[in-house]
């Protein structure tokens, strides 16, 4: 595979800043990896054994020897995770697992799970060993300078000798660590085309695992480095896939092109403009559902033309993500190429109300090789024809010089780029959701960020203590209040306090902390301010803000109002931002009344089991249990279940999972429990239900607080596994092998919307 002389350039650029941080392993150590896993598990080693023998090495116990751990789970100096990741979905992936709790060999479906006998899980075993010896043969006597032919007639072969492994991320892992010269550490397809697109390549055609393998062994040889390296840097220089999507800028049926404001306001648009604003649904089947009634109600028509026209929208709105490239079309025209860098916004003003920002990257006008592609539609996902996309690729890689190194600066988190998207339309955002999801801990990251990077033009974690000091404080550009019950209009705006003077008591008028950031906002206009609102439905909010709500929404910042206590002129500045963060968890919350909710914009948070992973504590799971916690909360506390559940920042410690077993029964009994207790209104029943008869005594009305004792703990352990047993495994966590599920593709993508939006 030859390359440009830009791009070589580019790829050992990194390769050598990589290798300089240390951030690769030495030829050596690769060595030393690869012989030690041939040694342990390669298939000699396999054929040795048999029975129990062979089932344990394979999948059995003690994990940390098994085969599929080493594949999944092994990060250490003898196998660094530095070999591709197969994380992500459950043990099913394997097609066998002994379950803990029961010791019991386990297969099944996605649906219903199956205990088998040992004999039945070391035939399984034997199977799965002899169609991987079947492979390595295959895999021996692939020649070593091979072609794009010889990778097909591979997969054609693995598909035939290895019928129930060859198209798994694992078995695929298992044959790169044997086979470094001639296989990639890519483990899905989805990956391996990416990287080949970001390369200007067009990937093989043809559907695999072990097709684009060859591609990467001719691109290591010419850049003289393994094939290892070769594909962190890849990783280091492309990141992680994004997708790439075509938008239509006409609205077929007035025929007005709405291209220009999206250029100019660096945005893209969609139309439906009677839906309303959408910031409200989320990316589930219930937002599709409720959109595609919403599609109906406003554009009546055809179950199919609804459909349609819903499943666009829903894109738009769900499945675009921050950092895919998007491409504005007009009919056959490409107008420009964007990179998405916010989350959804809504424009009433405008006939194309439906927006997503973008840094646009080219504005050339071209044409796309394939040119029907997305054609009749308003929000196509481009893929069908990879010509397209390395075209997009080389326009952008074209237009855009390449930046200086000083000039680099790290993309804020995803998060943090979505609080900053509203606040540049609201000016000012509530962060809402459960108990323990972080509400808080992201609303105080994103001012800091956002204000470092406004003040100094980088992150807050690269400024100095004296930067960061001119950040924080009752002085700085970010400061924090929380709402109670007490909290008034005159420690939020203005009010009387008493002060002695001479001796004698007085009432002062003093400003309040906004009053207070508003003037200092005034007085520096190039600096942005932050105010941060904690539990922001816990105050009387009315009474709070006063007639501070009327010019607090974007389009009346700067109008002024006279404050009836000091008769003074107010306005509230265009460069003070303001984030609440909301515990849904708290009833107050209907105290949020329909002004305020109008002049805010808002960001669900929920739990994030994904941010759990890790090694297991006492073999448990931490991202499955706590899944499992809230499958059950959610099946038996009833209504407002949802916004009942329990966050993942329980069991987060410095931003990583609670590091032993006995932290963890600490945070579940003093936090967990006691939160539960409180969401069940003392019906032990329903804790019972929920958490199991080794935590509740339902029956006398309590806790059973013996099983934390240190000499129960392995009934703890056993009463912890008991929760997750009944979590069944999910067709798309089977599937979830890192980066390998894509999103549904809706049967009626292919013709316009409602309105025709597309050309």
């Amino acid at each position: 595979m030859e390359l440009n002389e830009k791009l070589k350039k580019e790829l050992l650029a990194t390769y050598e800043k990589l290798n300089n941080e240390g951030k690769l392993l030495s030829k050596d150590k690769l060595k030393q990896c690869y012989d030690l896993f041939r040694e342990r598990f390669g298939p000699e080693k396999l054929l040795q054994l048999d029975g129990e023998a062979l089932l344990n090495t394979m999948h059995g116990e003690p994990k940390p020897d098994s085969l599929m751990f080493w594949l999944e789970f092994k990060n250490d100096d003898e196998l660094p995770a530095r070999f591709g990741s197969i994380a992500g979905g459950n043990a099913l992936k394997f097609e066998i697992f002994l379950r803990k709790e029961t010791h019991e060999w386990t297969t099944g479906t996605a649906t219903k799970q199956v205990a088998i006998s040992t004999e039945e899980a070391v035939e399984i075993a034997r199977r799965q060993r002899g169609e991987l010896v079947n492979a390595c043969k295959v895999l021996d006597a692939l020649p070593t300078n091979a072609s794009d032919d010889d990778y097909k007639q591979l997969q054609r072969d693995l598909s035939e000798q290895a019928p129930t492994v060859a198209d798994k991320a694992w078995s695929h892992k298992y044959f790169s660590l044997l086979y470094p010269n001639k296989l990639d550490d890519f483990h899905t397809a989805h990956y391996q085309r990416f990287h080949l697109i970001k390369l200007l390549q067009l990937p093989p055609e043809g559907e695999g695992r072990f097709l684009c393998a060859g591609r990467y062994v001719d691109l290591a040889a010419e850049l003289e480095m393994p094939i290892n390296h070769l594909t962190s840097v890849l990783n280091a220089r492309n990141g992680k896939p994004h997708r790439y999507w075509r938008i239509g800028t006409t609205d077929g049926r007035t025929g007005r092109s709405y291209w220009g404001e999206m250029r100019d306001g660096k945005f893209v648009s969609i139309g439906w403009a009677k839906l309303g604003d959408l910031r409200d649904y989320a990316c589930d089947q219930r937002s599709k559902d409720a959109l595609k009634e919403l599609m109906a109600e406003n554009y009546p028509g055809t179950a199919q033309s609804v459909g349609i026209g819903a499943a666009q929208v829903f894109k738009f709105l769900a499945h675009i993500l921050e950092g895919d490239l998007v491409v504005a079309c007009e009919g056959r025209k490409v107008l420009g190429v964007g990179r998405v860098t916010g989350g959804y916004e809504y424009d009433a003003s405008s006939g194309f109300p439906h927006r997503r920002p973008v840094e646009w990257l080219s504005l050339d006008q071209w044409q796309m090789p394939n040119k029907n592609e997305g054609l009749r539609t308003t929000v196509w996902k481009l893929g069908k024809y990879p010509e397209n996309l390395v075209a997009i690729e080389k326009r952008i890689r074209v237009i855009i010089p390449p930046p200086r190194p000083h000039s680099i600066v790290e993309r804020p988190h995803p998060i943090v780029e979505r609080i900053e998207s509203i606040l540049r339309r609201k000016g000012q955002v509530i962060l809402y959701g459960p108990p323990g999801t972080g509400k808080t801990y992201w609303a105080i990251r994103a001012a800091r960020e956002l204000a470092a990077r406004s003040s100094y033009g980088k992150p807050y974690d690269q400024l100095s203590d004296q930067e960061k000091a001119t950040i924080e404080g009752q002085e700085g550009t970010v400061r924090t209040c929380c709402f109670h019950p007490a909290y008034g209009y005159e420690d939020f705006i203005e009010g009387f306090r008493p002060s002695e003077i001479d001796g004698k008591l007085v009432f002062e008028l003093r400003d309040g902390i906004f009053k207070k950031l508003c003037k200092d906002a005034e007085a520096s206009p190039n600096s942005k301010f932050y105010l941060i609102i904690d539990e922001i439905n816990r105050g009387d909010i009315p009474r709070i803000f006063g007639e501070l709500l009327t010019i607090l929404e974007k389009d009346k910042r700067g109008q002024e109002l006279i404050l009836p206590l000091s008769g003074e002129r107010f306005s509230v500045p265009a460069n003070v931002y303001v984030i609440g963060t909301m515990n849904t968890a708290d009833r107050s919350i209907a105290l949020l009344d329909t002004a305020l909710r109008r002049r805010f914009g808002f960001v669900e948070l929920m739990p994030d089991s994904s941010l759990l992973k890790g090694p297991r504590i006492e073999g448990l799971s931490l991202e499955l249990w706590l899944d499992a916690l809230n499958r059950r909360i959610l099946d038996h506390i009833g209504r407002d279940a949802r916004n009942l559940q329990v966050g993942h920042a329980y069991l987060m410690q410095s931003e990583r999972p609670v590091p032993d077993f006995a932290t963890f029964s600490r945070v579940l009994r003093d936090d967990i429990l006691p939160l539960l207790q409180e969401y069940c209104y003392e019906d032990y029943a329903k804790l019972e239900a929920i958490l199991g008869p080794d935590f509740v005594d339902a029956e006398n009305q309590q806790l059973s607080d013996d099983i934390f004792e240190p000499r129960n703990q392995d009934g703890l352990i056993q009463a912890l596994f008991t929760i997750t047993q009944d979590l069944a495994a999910s067709a798309k966590a089977i599937a979830l092998e890192e980066g390998e599920v894509e999103e549904d593709h809706d049967e009626d993508d292919g013709g316009s919307g409602p309105e025709g939006q597309d050309n």
